[in-house]
């Protein structure tokens, strides 16, 4: 299997230092950073058919950056206004520094966790310090989060469906010939079959993040070659690093 030409299905990254970019010079390879998926937010029509109204929570949980843009976007176009007692909860830091970009930043009404999960320990204790609060969380239309932790501390919350995710279709001109593919969710996966419904793999190498999407590899018929995290490749550049020694042992 010889692999000269990537798909790597998440945006280019930013800067000019990468793991990818030392692999590519290492191997000869051509890599395309082409996401197979992109985030819509849903209007404030379509949001207003949740019936849910944003004034009657008093505590916002944020897991994603995305999550951030889209509740206050919503909240823009519909006129709501965010009083200043509303309190966030964010599953990191980087959710919880980018909250800047929306509002001004005080400790004491934002928590975050130190593992970017739901069920981070010191996340649930922030909020299970406040459990008299009424809390919301943005999500997507298709969230996997586990919310098991919030019901076990009996809080009150609320999933509120702000953005979906969709395929971000392939233009009939746009070439496909690529050796290997890399995806990062389910959905890059869901979105492969949407765009070639006839893509028949033979030599074209899968790698994949995640064992979600490793699954979702599997239920599509498709060959799986290379996976990550695992305790030999943690990330998904040392995982296509260690594929391509196997191919070219010398």
């Amino acid at each position: 299997m010889r692999i000269k030409k990537v798909l790597v299905s998440q945006p280019r990254p930013t800067g000019e230092k990468s793991p990818y970019f030392d692999i590519a010079e290492k191997y000869g390879l051509e890599l395309v950073f082409r996401p197979m998926i992109k985030v819509e937010g849903l209007t404030a029509k379509e949001f207003r058919q949740s019936r849910i109204n944003i004034n009657d929570f008093t505590a916002v949980i944020f897991t994603a950056r995305t999550a951030v843009d889209h509740f206050f976007r919503l909240c823009e176009e519909m006129r709501v206004r965010i009083p200043d007692t509303m309190r966030y909860f964010c599953t990191s830091e980087t959710v919880a520094l980018y909250l800047q970009k929306y509002i001004v930043y005080r400790k004491r009404k934002i928590a975050f966790g130190k593992s970017g999960k739901l069920d981070d320990q010191q996340l649930v204790s922030a909020m299970v310090k406040n459990n008299k609060e009424k809390f919301l969380m943005p999500v997507s239309s298709i969230n996997h989060d586990d919310m098991k932790v919030l019901e076990d501390n009996n809080l009150d919350f609320t999933k509120a469906v702000m953005y979906r995710t969709v395929s971000n279709d392939f233009a009939p001109d746009e070439p496909f010939d690529y050796d290997a593919l890399l995806f990062f969710s389910p959905a890059g996966i869901d979105s492969l079959k949407k765009n070639f419904p006839d893509f028949d793999q033979t030599s074209v190498a899968i790698g994949v993040f995640g064992s979600s999407t490793a699954k979702a590899v599997e239920d599509a018929g498709l060959r799986l070659d290379f996976s990550a995290p695992s305790r030999e490749n943690p990330s998904m550049t040392s995982a296509l690093e260690s594929f391509l020694q196997k191919q070219s042992p010398e």
